[in-house]
Formats: C-alpha cells, structure tokens, sequence
C-alpha cells in the first residue's frame, strides 16, 4: 500500500512538473511576443506621424494652388467640430457620471471605514437608472458609428475596386501601347520602322501573356481560399511582424495566430500558410517580370533609336555618295539582320529567364519534398520512440503490478493472522471487563453498607455532643473578654496597646514594590500611557515574579 502511495505521489509531482513547464513556456512565448508587438506599435506610430506631417505639409504647400486643398481644409474643420460635438454630447457625460459613481463610492467607503460619522444619502434606484440610460444612449450611439464605418468601407472598396480596373487597363496600355518615342521616331525606310514597331508588339505581347498568366494563378488561389477576409488580413498582418531573421519566427508567428484565430486548427494554418507562401512567390515573380519587362522596354527603345540613327545616318551616306541600290539593299539586309539578332538576343534572354524561373521554382520544390521526407522521417523516429516507449512503460506496469499483487496476497494474510488475534484479545478483554464490572458493583455495595455505618455513627455522635446548656439571659448581654481586653479591664498597664489583635498572614511593602508589573504600570502611568493600548499590550506580557500553579490555572476559556 506504502508503495502504491508512493506511486501516486510520483505521478502528481510528474504532472505538476509538466505544468510548470507549461506555464513557463507560455510566459517565454507571451514575452516574445510582447516585444514583437512593442516593436511592430512604434514602427507603426513612426510612420503614422511620419505620413501625418508630410500630409500637413503637402496640404500647408500646395493650399493656394487648387480648390480641391479648400474642399479639404473645410473638411478637416467639419471633422474637428463633428468630434468636439461627440466628444461634448457623448463622452462628457460618462466621465461626469463615473466621477459622480467614484465620489459616492468613496464617501460609503469613508462611512464603512467609520470615518465619517454621518451616513452619505445614495438614492440608487436613481443612479441605475441614470446608468441604464446611459449605457442606451452609448448603444444607440455606438450602433450609428458601426453603420457609419460600414458604408464607409464599402465606398473605399468601390473606389478600390475602380482604381484596380484603371490599373489595369493602364497595365495593359502600359504593355500593348507604343511608346511615344518609337511612334515619334523619324526613320527614312518605312519597312525598318514598321518591322521594329511589330518586333515591339510581338515582346510586348509575350510579356503581357506571362503577366496574364500570372494574374490568373494569383487569381485560381485567391478564389480557392474558403478564408474570410478579416481571417486573411489578420493572417498577413500577424506574419509580417515578425522578421524573417528572427530565430523561431515560424513558432512564434502559428502561436500568435491560434490565439488570434481560435476557430482554425493548426492544421488550417499550416495549409494556408503552404498556400499564402505560394502566393507571394508568385508575387515576387510578377514583381521582377514588371522589373524586366520596364527594363526590355526601355532598352529596346534605345535601341531602336540607335538603330533609327543608324539607317539615318546610313541614308545620309546614301544620299551623299548616290551609291548604288545594291549598296542600299545591303544597309538594309545589315540593318535587319542587326534586328533579327538583337530579336534573338532578347528570345535567348527570356528563354534564359523562364529556364531560371523554373529550375528556382524546382529547386523550392525539391526543397519542399526534401522538407517533406524529413518531417515524415522525424515523425515516424517520434512514433517508433513512443511505441517503445510506451511498451517499456507497460512491462514496468505489468511487473510492478505483480509485485503490488504479491505485497497485497502478503499483506491480507497479515490482516487475516491479526483479525484472529484481535478477536482473541478482544473476546479475553471483554471477559476482563466484565470482571471489572462485578468488582465495581461489589465495591460500589460495600462502599453504600460503610456509608449507612458511618451515618449511624454520626447520629450518635451528634447525640452525644447535643447542647445542654441552660437558658443564661444575663451572660448573653454581659461583656465579653474581648471586649475587656479592649477597654483595658482586667489587663496589665504594661500591655502594649498598639500590639495587633490578630496575626496578618500578607505581602511586605517590599514583595510588593519587587513586583515588575507593578513597576512597569507607575512608569507608565507617570508618562501618562496607562491607558493607551500600548501600556495594554506590554502590561499583558509581563509574567508575575512567581508563576502560579498549574493547578491554579484556569481552562475555561481554553475549550
């Protein structure tokens, strides 16, 4: 049983270990993620005020210039009276109402406190009702703010919406458009001008399909997310608090979600955070085609000017030396063999660009499998750990269950070896008992016969010992010796007078004064402290010269 006690306390300890640890670790976590959050607050409120001033100082520089910067500043005014109002109408009546709520509640303090002797008069059928009204009006209030925001957000996604249209048909302006400088380029062969003009929309159109099928994958996993998107914004939001070069970042940032999104499983964030991650590579892509493509444009531009300054150059020479039309045509075949080859140039790049794009996106494949068979390789190391684990676990338990088993068989023939002996004891206690019993009834006869005896004997004496005296009226009103003796009848004159009548059995003036109590109260009593709770608690921790005895202690007020 002793050993079965011990277990159990083995297993509590183990658990409160393992709580502690728990509790330890989600105190580390919650630090962690205070600083993070602390860093994230001033990185925003920097560049809050950062981007306030410079919308000051736009609208301070650029107010003389148009009336719409008028419109904004009668806005703003608008704005700041809207708020003064609120502020005047709404919240100045809370804070008034919480001052009152604090000073009557700190007068019924000072009451309870007994401070004050007079009982504050609180009418608080009054003040709930002044509360209840109150937290109505705040509702009302609040409801409004709560509809006005929502329309508010729907005219910003509205515009939001118009603005990604125009964005992107300026895109696809921005890629199908010729630029002015091609259009306004001034070459003498019609046939070079309009065979660079074609070779930029053959580019452009290449381009604009990579882009179009990148849109249309950002697009496919947009639409495949069951997420909504406040879930989605605080997703992105929760991730890019933290650095990529922050240790743990991956922990830190799954924990910070599940406690901001409860309703997701791990599960779910891992898979769209697989997904989201995607989708930024495809981001990041799209981001270095437009890099590229801004690029390409501009160097193809350059180059066709060059080569528009070439045949221009070229036509001069022509026109100078009146050379041949063969001559011409060789300018010609020169100057579209150069395109042709700056052509090939430019499909070799983009085929050396997509080559890179894909095998980087092999690679993050590759890493992604290899990621993949190890986590698997690890989980299945953690399984095979925890089966032999556990299979240890059990044959302890089995063999400790045996012993347990065998200590149990031991200790009930124990028990069952002293019930016969108890049985035994009590059978011969209860004989002893019994005798003891008779002895007392015997005694308790003999003791009744010695009383009866003895009160025969007491009659008898008091009979013996009866007044007999006779009826003396004189002597009862004659004097006494004692009296003699105090007047001085019948004494001698040299018999001291001031010789006490009877001896006194008390304290000298000295055991008195030895007395430290005694001492300690005139102390205090010529300081005038005698009556303070202070002379009351060190009077009551003084023990008398001699204690007393222990069978003269009370116990009443012990029980």
């Amino acid at each position: 049983m002793e050993h079965c006690f011990h277990l159990i306390g083995l297993v509590v300890e183990i658990k409160k270990a393992e709580q502690v640890s728990k509790i330890s670790k989600e105190q580390t976590l919650l630090k962690q993620h205070r600083q993070m959050w602390w860093q994230e607050f001033k990185k925003l409120s920097e560049s809050r005020q950062k981007a306030e001033e410079e919308m000051k100082t736009f609208l301070d520089e650029d107010s003389h210039k148009s009336n719409f910067f008028f419109d904004l500043r009668d806005l703003e005014q608008k704005l700041s009276k809207e708020w003064d109002t609120y502020q005047t109408n709404a919240l100045v009546p809370v804070w008034q109402l919480k001052e009152d709520l604090k000073l009557e509640l700190s007068k019924m303090q000072r009451y309870l406190l007994k401070e004050s002797c007079q009982k504050p008069k609180i009418n608080s059928a009054e003040m709930l009702q002044q509360i209840k009204f109150m937290k109505k009006q705040q509702k009302a209030i609040l409801e409004g703010l709560i509809l006005e925001s929502l329309a508010l957000e729907r005219e910003l996604k509205e515009c939001k919406e118009n603005a990604l249209v125009h964005s992107s048909e300026e895109k696809n302006g921005l890629f199908l458009e010729v630029p002015p400088e091609l259009l306004a380029l001034e070459c003498p062969y019609p046939d070079l001008k309009a065979l660079v003009m074609e070779e930029y929309q053959e580019l452009a159109s290449g381009y604009w399909a990579k882009l179009q099928e990148l849109d249309q994958q950002l697009e496919a996993l947009a639409r495949n997310s069951d997420w909504k998107e406040e879930d989605q914004w605080v997703f992105q939001t929760v991730i890019n608090q933290y650095p990529s070069d922050l240790q743990r970042r991956r922990t830190l940032y799954l924990d910070m979600l599940q406690r901001y999104l409860p309703h997701k499983s791990r599960q779910e964030l891992v898979v769209h955070e697989k997904a989201w991650n995607h989708y930024h590579s495809i981001r990041n892509r799209r981001r270095v085609l437009l890099l590229t493509w801004a690029q390409v444009r501009k160097a193809f531009v350059l180059r066709a000017m060059a080569t528009a300054a070439e045949a221009a150059a070229a036509h001069e020479e022509e026109v100078v030396l009146a050379d041949s039309r063969q001559k011409q045509l060789e300018i010609c075949a020169d100057l579209k063999a150069k395109v042709l080859q700056w052509k090939a140039q430019q499909e070799e790049a983009a085929k050396l660009e997509a080559a890179v794009a894909a095998r980087r996106k092999e690679k993050e494949n590759e890493r992604e499998r290899l990621q993949r068979e190890q986590e698997a390789i690890r989980r299945a190391q953690d399984k095979e750990k925890l089966k032999k684990y556990w299979a240890e676990k059990e044959l302890k338990w089995l063999e400790q269950e045996e012993r347990d088993l065998q200590q149990l068989e031991e200790l009930r023939k124990l028990m069952a070896e002293q019930v016969a002996k108890d049985k035994e004891r009590v059978q011969f206690r209860r004989a002893l008992l019994e005798k003891r019993l008779q002895e007392k009834k015997e005694l308790a006869l003999l003791q009744a016969r010695q009383e009866e005896e003895k009160e025969k004997r007491l009659e008898a004496l008091r009979q013996q010992v009866a007044i007999v005296a006779k009826l003396d009226p004189a002597r009862a009103v004659a004097d006494t010796v004692a009296s003699k003796a105090r007047m001085g009848i019948g004494t001698s004159d040299e018999f001291e007078l001031q010789q006490p009548l009877f001896r006194l059995h008390t304290y000298s003036e000295e055991q008195v004064i030895s007395d430290p109590r005694l001492r300690v109260e005139l102390a205090l009593r010529e300081a005038g402290l005698h009556k303070t709770l202070y002379a009351r608690e060190v009077l009551s921790k003084l023990p008398p010269p001699k204690l007393p005895r222990r069978d003269m202690e009370s116990t009443a007020f012990k029980m």
